[in-house]
């Protein structure tokens, strides 16, 4: 995987997670927790993806430092 694609998806799994993080803390997601005791489905998406590619960028980063 290119460095700079791995960047890429590093951030953009970064800023999800940010987005994820700001989702869970709204007023829709805190009363939804009160009531189902889960966050919304969106916060979870957003966490969940946001993970995901966070690992996929910093694995294509040490993948590619380690073939050099």
């Amino acid at each position: 995987m290119d460095k700079v694609i791995s960047i890429a998806i590093l951030v953009v799994g970064v800023i999800l997670l940010y987005f994820g993080y700001q989702e869970s803390q709204s007023v829709a997601s805190e009363v939804s927790e009160a009531f189902t005791g889960q966050p919304t489905d969106n916060s979870i998406w957003f966490l969940v993806g946001g993970a995901v590619l966070a690992i996929i960028g910093l694995g294509g980063l040490v993948r590619g430092a380690t073939r050099k």
